[in-house]
C-alpha cells in the first residue's frame, strides 16, 4: 500500500477504525506484555518458544497500530451529505442488474478499508466498483473478470 494514499471512509468507517486502534493499544499491547512477563519467567529465552510467540505476537501488533494510524492519518471521510444520486459514487448503494444471468444484486461502494463482501459492501478500487463509479441509473458498464466480460445494468442508486 502506498503510505500516502488517501484512504476514502465512511464516518462509520473511520469510528471503527479509531475503535480498533484503541483495542490494539490497550487491551491487546497489555495481553502481549504479559505473555512476554510470563515466558521470561520460564527462564532461559533461547530455547523458549513460548517467548518467541509472544515477540512475534507483539511485533504483529505494533505493525497492525502502525498500519491503523497510517489509514486514520490520510483519512478522507465522506460527506454524506453530499453524496447524491444520480451517478453512483462511494457510499451509494446500487442495485445491478446481470444481464448474462437476469439476475439482480445490490452493491454498497466504499473504500478499500471498508470492504466487507458478507454484506455486500465492494471497494471503489475494485473492478465493479470502479465500473459502477459515475454510472447513472439504466446505463450498461462492463466489468472486465477473469470469467469474461460482465455486463451490468443500473437499476437504482441511493444512500
Amino acid at each position: 500500500m502506498d503510505d500516502n494514499k488517501e484512504v476514502i471512509l465512511t464516518q462509520e468507517g473511520y469510528e471503527k477504525l479509531e475503535q480498533e486502534l484503541e483495542y490494539l493499544r490497550t487491551t491487546k499491547r497489555a495481553e502481549v506484555a504479559e505473555r512476554i512477563k510470563v515466558a521470561i519467567a520460564f527462564g532461559d529465552l533461547s530455547e523458549n518458544s513460548e517467548y518467541d510467540e509472544a515477540k512475534t505476537a507483539q511485533a504483529d501488533n505494533e505493525a497492525k497500530i502502525a498500519d491503523l494510524e497510517n489509514k486514520i492519518r490520510y483519512a478522507k471521510i465522506i460527506d454524506e451529505s453530499e453524496i447524491d444520486t444520480k451517478t453512483v459514487q462511494v457510499g451509494n448503494t446500487v442495485k445491478v442488474l446481470d444481464m448474462e444471468f437476469n439476475e439482480e444484486e445490490t452493491y454498497t461502494i466504499v473504500g478499500s478499508t471498508e470492504v466487507d463482501l458478507a454484506e455486500n459492501k465492494i471497494s471503489n478500487e475494485s473492478p465493479i466498483g470502479k465500473a459502477l463509479i459515475g454510472a447513472k441509473k439504466n446505463q450498461v458498464v462492463e466489468v472486465q473478470a477473469p470469467a469474461g466480460t460482465i455486463k451490468l445494468k443500473v437499476l437504482s442508486i441511493t444512500l
